[in-house]
């Protein structure tokens, strides 16, 4: 994470290849650097016009099982794990070029992206970022879910999940910004459950969905030979989708979050609630090396620009 607080962006292009986790099409997906308070953009290049989709949670069009934004008649989803490695190592600015509907699930974590990122190397841009500071508490809940924002030093994220699974039961997890690593957290998979698979795939989700991009677990047990990579893996990835999520907010934030069962709706709801009322935070606004040297009043202010599991955690 930069911590002086300048934008970055990636040094050299990368490429992934692979599979749609709920599509099951394979698709390349290609990551370039972006200019200046470019933010997130997404491209649809097997689409006439190469229409480009902003990444915002205005442009949130559907939270089932995954977070899929859409912006005229092109959509793309499953973009919540690339969202989270862009967020964890502090990149302001690039352009996601996919070439299909949704964006390759790897692994099932972020992981893949995170080591493509670092290993390109991170660029840093001649402005400071464009910072939102939560001034009070807002919330929104969905029975016995809810998520909630508070005011904070640093962006933070508590999660904690509960399951009648005897491979999960009560699970809690605190990402701090700056404390905690993201290339280990980046690791946590998305998870499922088997009973469900058959469900999912009769309503055309989970159709790329194995062993290889997933923890899978049926009435009793973890069905996959390597085991887990965390003894709390499965909320590791709740909070790991929330940081992907968040990287929709459009700003760099100071804030923490506490997600009790939340997934994408939720997360969605709770930045429209932030946004909703300005009187719930503050903008710091980017200033690039040339501005510094103007009046205040030739500031301007930076247009926002801007939970992976097969059943329970996509």
């Amino acid at each position: 994470m930069n911590l002086i607080n300048l934008q970055q962006t990636l040094k050299f292009p990368i490429q992934l290849k692979g599979v749609g986790v709920h599509s099951g099409k394979d698709s390349i997906l290609n990551i370039k650097p972006g200019p200046i308070n470019s933010g997130i953009i997404f491209v649809r290049t097997d689409l006439e016009g190469r229409p480009e989709i902003l990444g915002h949670y205005s442009k949130i069009v559907n939270t089932q099982m995954a977070t899929t934004l859409g912006q005229g008649r092109a959509t793309v989803s499953t973009v919540e794990h690339v969202l989270a490695a862009l967020q964890g190592l502090g990149v302001d600015n690039a352009l996601i070029e996919v070439d299909g509907p949704e964006i390759p699930i790897m692994d099932g974590s972020s992981h893949p992206f995170c080591e493509a990122i670092l290993d390109a190397g991170l660029e840093t841009q001649r402005a400071t970022r464009a910072k939102l500071i939560l001034t009070r508490k807002v919330e929104v809940k969905i029975g016995e879910k809810w998520a909630a924002a508070g005011p904070s030093e640093r962006l933070e994220i508590q999660g904690s999940i509960e399951w009648d699974h005897p491979a999960i039961g009560h699970q809690d997890f605190h990402y701090i910004e700056g404390k905690t690593s993201f290339t280990e957290l980046s690791r946590a998979r998305t998870f499922g459950f088997l009973k469900e698979v058959e469900m999912l795939k009769q309503m055309g989700l989970a159709r790329g969905g194995s062993l290889e991009n997933a923890v899978v677990l049926n009435e009793a047990k973890i069905l996959n030979p390597e085991g887990l990579r965390f003894a709390d893996e499965f909320v590791r990835h709740k909070v790991l989708d929330a940081l992907g999520d968040f990287k929709l907010a459009g700003y760099a934030l100071q804030a923490h979050f506490r997600l009790h069962r939340a997934g994408h709706d939720l997360h969605c709801q709770l930045l429209n609630e932030i946004f909703k009322d300005p009187n719930n935070f503050e903008i710091m606004d980017s200033v690039t090396a040339e501005e510094k040297v103007r009046p205040a009043a030739a500031l301007r202010p930076v247009a926002a620009g801007g939970n992976g599991g097969w059943a329970a955690a996509l």
